[in-house]
């Protein structure tokens, strides 16, 4: 995802406690966000199966629907 959809992504998970749904296009995961990194720019995720990490916000996209 390119910077300006990161930063809207952490605006609505971080501020509206909003879970955005997402998808990794490196390995086809895809998980819930619940927090940010600005200094790494990751983006830390629940998993469907519950388990917790953190993708590095470029090999994301956001899924809708």
């Amino acid at each position: 995802m390119k910077e300006r959809e990161r930063v809207g992504v952490c605006e609505r998970t971080e501020h509206k406690e909003e879970r955005v749904r997402i998808r990794n296009r490196l390995t086809g995961e895809i998980g819930y966000s619940f927090g940010c990194t600005e200094e790494g720019g990751t983006i830390q995720v629940e998993l469907e199966d519950g388990q917790l990490d953190s993708w590095v916000a470029t090999d994301c996209e956001e899924l809708t629907a």
